[in-house]
């Protein structure tokens, strides 16, 4: 019986750091637009490649950091404030060097070098266009 006792507390110490992690896996953030202009539908298809003019260190886990000189492959430019800011992806420098990070930046902060398609598509955002994983 001791044996069972031993196991059921390690078990629910265990819970009890796992818990507060599992809870903050993910939140609903703020939206940044209602509205997004894509090249497709579900805003699959990228509208531009574009290389980043300096560093920038995100606020928020909606944004992505970027490196000066990085390209990024825009897939989205939010709309009705402005279109202050694109949805896009990142990678390192090598292929292997990293996932490809997905998120938000400031439009300004990002030269376009190739248009790929035209960004024609109105789309309204979601929940999960800003959802923090």
């Amino acid at each position: 019986m001791e044996k069972y006792g031993a196991c059921s507390w390690s078990l629910l110490v265990l819970w009890g750091l796992l818990l507060p992690m599992v809870a903050q896996a993910g939140r609903e953030m703020p939206f940044l637009s209602d509205m997004k202009m894509c090249a497709d539908g579900e805003c699959s298809h990228p509208i531009l490649i574009a290389r980043a003019r300096q560093d920038y260190y995100p606020q928020d886990c909606r944004f992505i950091p970027l490196r000066q000189g990085q390209l990024v492959y825009v897939y989205a430019m939010l709309k009705d404030r402005g279109t202050l800011f694109w949805a896009g992806s990142v990678q390192g420098s090598y292929y292997s060097e990293q996932e490809a990070r997905l998120g938000h930046f400031p439009n300004d902060l990002v030269e376009e070098t190739h248009a790929l398609m035209p960004a024609e598509v109105e789309v309204k955002t979601t929940k999960w266009d800003f959802y923090c994983y």
